[in-house]
This record gives structure tokens, sequence and C-alpha cells, in this order.
């Protein structure tokens, strides 16, 4: 079996990472394309796995499809490649926005799409990746492509009605989350702190307290009521919070991810 990437930039060399790090791919069962030679050198380099200019190669040599190129460039790939795509194929996308009734007519007939929203902390093994397929898709297929998404992290099938709403709090929400890390630091740099340690200090708290959301079980709201004393600090930080309008401002954020992704 081999797997081949058709673009490989950031997001599919963090699959390729994973794929080859939990040993669901050896570097020689991987092919990746891409239009910039740079892109492929890279690939090359660091991973070992065989690299071409040519699209159509890559979709030939492959059983398995990951379509990583950005949203705006799918339907030219798709032209260039559809031909090539045969039944027994899996094409995986990872684009917001493109739905699998949208993917099911550029392809045309019967191909196995199964359409997935990543994150960038792939890159470290953390990402969190929502799944749906279309109908083509067999049980033993999703089985497989959910082993190969879980190579980087976490994976989870969901509802494809949902799948706009998985890009407002995944997809695109590390960019929210390094902004508030970023803020933090800030703050502690404006107490006394050196910018090393605060960037330090700010990371590990978040990441401390989305495993303790994680692992305990326990409502955020109750983790937060956890923190905040009576007349304490962390409860007069909470008010300047809401009074600055912090969870709607996160809410608008989202909603404004959802609306771009359905004019997609």
């Amino acid at each position: 079996m081999k797997i081949g990437f058709i673009g490989c930039g950031n997001m599919a060399s963090a699959i390729m990472g994973g794929l080859i790090k939990n040993e669901v791919f050896k570097p020689e069962e991987i092919i990746a394309s891409d239009s910039y030679e740079e892109s492929l050198k890279r690939a090359k380099e660091k991973f070992g796995v065989f690299v071409t200019g040519d699209n159509t190669e890559c979709v030939k040599l492959a059983e398995v499809v990951v379509l990583s190129v950005k949203p705006q460039y799918y339907e030219t790939v798709i032209e260039e490649i559809k031909d090539f795509i045969s039944v027994d194929k899996l094409v995986i996308t990872i684009a917001p926005g493109k739905t699998l009734s949208w993917l099911g007519e550029r392809f045309g007939g019967r191909v196995k799409i199964v359409r997935t929203m990543p994150n960038t902390p792939a890159l470290v093994g953390e990402g969190m990746t929502g799944v749906c397929k279309n109908e083509y898709v067999t049980e033993k297929d999703m089985d497989y492509a959910l082993k190969i998404l879980s190579s980087f992290g976490k994976a989870e099938v969901v509802s494809e009605a949902v799948m706009n709403a998985v890009v407002a709090v995944s997809g695109s929400s590390p960019a929210y989350v390094f902004m508030l890390i970023e803020a933090m630091a800030d703050g502690a740099v404006a107490a006394g702190m050196s910018r090393e340690a605060a960037y330090k200090f700010a990371a590990q708290a978040v990441l401390g307290s989305a495993k303790m959301v994680l692992e305990t079980g326990k409502h955020p709201g109750e983790l937060k009521d956890m923190v905040c004393s009576p007349a304490g600090t962390t409860i007069g930080a909470v008010k300047v919070l809401e009074e600055k309008g912090f969870r709607g401002a996160v809410m608008d954020a989202m909603e404004k991810c959802v609306e771009i992704c359905r004019g997609m």
C-alpha cells in the first residue's frame, strides 16, 4: 500500500512525519508531488520519500491520495487527476469549505472520498481532525483513514453538517490560542518577567489547562470556579475579561470563521 500527497507544505509534512514515526507507512511507501521544487527537496531530505513534479504520477503510484493543496487550487488539481482516480483508490481531502457533494461533482463517478479538517498542532503530534465520508467509503476504508489521521494526533468522525464548526473550533483555533499566549506573555513582561520566561509560563499554563479538561472530564466552568477563590486575584481577572467581552469576542470570531467556510 502506498500513499500519495499532492502538495507537500506544512500540513502534508506533519502527516508524513506522523505516518513514518508511527510506522503506518515506510518512507519508500510515500509519494509527494508539488509544483515547487524547494518543497519537494525539503520532503525528500527530511523524510526520504519519493518526490515528483507530476501530480498524475503521484496518483498512479498511490492507493491513498491526500489532497493537501490550498482550497483555491482544488478545482484545478481535481481536473488534472480525476481520470486517474480509480474506484479502488481512497481520496482524503483537507480543505475547509469543500463539501463531499462539491468534491463528488468535480471528480465524477464512484470516487471514495474522506473529507477531513486537521489543524497545525499536527506538526507536534497533537493534531485534532474532524472526519466524514461519502457513500462509497466502506467501513474498512474509514478505519484505515482513521489510522492514518490518528498518526499525528486525534481523529474523530463527525457529521458533515458540523464540519464548518470543526474548522472554527479546531482548524483555525490555534491562531486564537497563540494570540492568547502572546497577550498573556505581554502582560507578564509588563509586570517585569523576561520575554522568554513569559512565553514558557503562558504556553505551559494553556497546555496544562487543556489537559485538565481532557483528562478530568469536568466542565470547563467547574474547573474555572476551582481557580477562583473568594475575593482573590483570579476572580478579579475574570471580571475584567467578562467586562471586555472575552467570551463574546471568541464566539463572534468563530461565527465569522464559519461564515467564510460556507462561502468557500
